[in-house]
């Protein structure tokens, strides 16, 4: 069983930037590969980021690549987001996920992959 808490988010101009963070409880999280998504109002939730239990695999959303950065430290039990030059488009909550199936050494793009989510954090970018 894995507990995630996300913070970090808030309101921010265009062009800004923000760092969530994703803490974990529980001493098996290294075992988890880890992943962001997003649901803006009146659409579906989205992958944003990936990233495997050792980090040694990352993959992002193409909206979001070259701009996001998602890491990890496993000895805080926890996953981080790095967002610069933020968009409106941006606007959403965003969710922290851990997936403990499959190959953990390969980042996860599909909700479908994830076992466990946070309750979210709202980031707003005001144009």
């Amino acid at each position: 069983q894995v507990q995630l808490v996300e913070s970090g988010g808030g309101l921010v101009q265009a062009g800004g930037s923000l760092r969530l963070s994703c803490a974990a409880s529980g001493r098996t999280f290294r075992r988890y590969a880890m992943g962001w998504f997003r649901q803006a109002p009146g659409k579906e939730r989205e992958f944003v980021a990936g990233i495997s239990w050792n980090g040694g695999s990352t993959g992002y959303a193409d909206s979001v690549k070259g701009r996001f950065t998602i890491s990890r430290d496993n000895a805080q039990n926890t996953v981080y987001l790095q967002m610069n030059s933020l968009k409106p488009e941006d606007t959403a909550v965003y969710y922290c996920a851990a997936s403990g199936r499959g190959n953990m050494s390969v980042f996860k793009f599909q909700m479908g992959e994830y076992d466990y989510w946070g309750q979210g954090t709202q980031v707003t970018v005001s144009s």
